[in-house]
This record gives structure tokens, C-alpha cells and sequence, in this order.
């Protein structure tokens, strides 16, 4: 059963989402046989805080997030392995 989200909730939805996307992407970048095990670990992240209801975690786990998709995207830069 569906339950309907307030504004707050859906935008975090909505970012985390993005961010997800994001990830997603950056793994395309990524060594051949490396990729499978990087989406792996992407949705792992994701499913292990699913349920989580606290904004304030969520925000939290966000910028984390961003900060570690910034930090694999350089990375990758720096590898050789342009967008």
C-alpha cells in the first residue's frame, strides 16, 4: 500500500533518485570488469538504507553520496577514463 509522501519527503526522494542515476552513469566510465561489481555496490548502498524515514539522515547520506561520486568521478579522471 502506497502511502502519500508530504513536498519534503517527495523532493528527498527525488534527489536521492537523481544522485542514484548519477552513479549509475559515472559507472559506464568505469573498467569493463570492474562495472558489474561497482553497480553492485551502488545498490547495495541504496537498499541498505531503503526504509530509512529520517530527513536529516537522508540529507546526510545524500551528501555523502555526492561527496563519493565526486571523489570516483576524479578518480576515473585521473585513470584515463573521460566521460
Amino acid at each position: 500500500m502506497a502511502l502519500a509522501l508530504d513536498l519534503q519527503d517527495f523532493l528527498l526522494r527525488a534527489r536521492v533518485l537523481k544522485l542514484y542515476r548519477q552513479a549509475l552513469r559515472i559507472t559506464r566510465r568505469s573498467p569493463v570488469d570492474a562495472r558489474g561489481e561497482l553497480r553492485s555496490t551502488i545498490r547495495q548502498e541504496l537498499e541498505n538504507n531503503r526504509h530509512c524515514n529520517d530527513r536529516q539522515r537522508i540529507r546526510f547520506f545524500l551528501s555523502e553520496g555526492l561527496e563519493r561520486l565526486k571523489r570516483l568521478d576524479e578518480m576515473l579522471d585521473m585513470q584515463g577514463h573521460p566521460e
